[in-house]
């Protein structure tokens, strides 16, 4: 697959158009809102492309235990240092005010990497998960969560707290693995935290994978294979987009056509839902709103 070469100017289907009018108001208001409680949002450190979209509609993925990684990853945007910042006691309760303000139905939590911690944070987003149920008895819980050093005992505190979605990515083909993230991370070690989900009682479960790091069509139909013969639920397929001359360099610009081939590939492996497409990432609206609606089909009445 050719797709774009990296030399020609951005495509069209990656140009964003900021949130105006109403839209842009409560984008303001959730950014100053999120400064005054001191929390962090992975829209704002990892530079995501569809947060005018995302915070101009109500939407938003928060960032706990601070905004430095204890990991290195080519592709990130986010700092990174062997140690992060003290946590933050109050942050879970912070985290679920914030939420009841926004009045959202359905959010995603989401961390740095803290190796640096005794229990990797796992703690703390069950705190996270705990407190904004209790304030906010309706709102669907996701959390995407690191991989704890591959500890199940520690998964099974996330797990324990009973988010609506468990959430890992394996985040590129596995060829690219060593190239692209920390060397902590690993692909089977990726798929085992999601497989270990299922086992400890996660209703459902969701990945994601970049593209245009140099992949080929058959790796990643293996990728969603290997994704799929662990149980996850829900897939979301994006282009990866270079943070800055420090990151990992872009390869290709994927084309829509490539990504709406993937998400049928996905659909008919099996994956009840795959946000496939140029500007999707792990958190992403429109499929937030899928799974919140699947969830509460399948929940049936109150």
């Amino acid at each position: 697959m050719s797709g774009l070469p990296i030399k020609t100017r951005k495509p069209s289907w990656l140009k964003v158009k900021l949130p105006t009018g109403s839209k842009q108001e409560r984008f303001a208001r959730i950014r100053g809102r999120a400064r005054e409680l001191g929390l962090s949002t992975v829209c704002e450190e990892a530079q995501c492309p569809n947060i005018g979209e995302c915070w101009g509609g109500g939407t938003a993925t928060f960032m706990v235990m601070g905004s430095i990684c204890t990991r290195g990853c080519r592709f990130c945007a986010v700092n990174t240092s062997r140690n992060g910042n003290p946590l933050d006691p109050e942050e879970p309760r912070n985290v679920a005010v914030a939420i009841s303000e926004m009045e959202l139905d359905y959010v995603v939590v989401t961390s740095v990497d803290r190796d640096d911690l005794p229990d990797g944070g796992a703690g703390h987003f069950a705190a996270c998960i705990e407190e904004i149920h209790e304030l906010n008895p309706s709102t669907m819980v996701e959390v995407l969560v690191p991989d704890f050093s591959g500890s199940s005992d520690l998964l099974s505190k996330v797990v324990e707290a009973k988010p609506e979605v468990l959430a890992h990515n394996v985040e590129c083909v596995d060829r690219f693995t060593r190239t692209v993230r920390d060397p902590r991370a690993g692909y089977t070690q990726s798929l085992e935290v999601l497989k270990a989900a299922k086992q400890l009682g996660a209703d459902y479960t969701k990945s994601s994978i970049m593209v245009g790091l140099g992949e080929s069509r058959e790796e990643m139909i293996t990728c969603m294979q290997d994704l799929r013969s662990v149980g996850v639920d829900f897939l979301t397929v994006g282009q990866y987009l270079r943070p800055s001359e420090k990151h990992l360099a872009l390869q290709r610009y994927v084309t829509p056509e490539e990504f709406l081939e993937y998400e049928e590939l996905g659909l008919n492996m099996g994956f009840t839902y795959v946000a496939s497409g140029p500007l999707v990432r792990s958190s992403y609206k429109a499929g937030e709103f899928f799974i919140h609606r699947h969830i509460q089909n399948q929940r049936g009445p109150a």
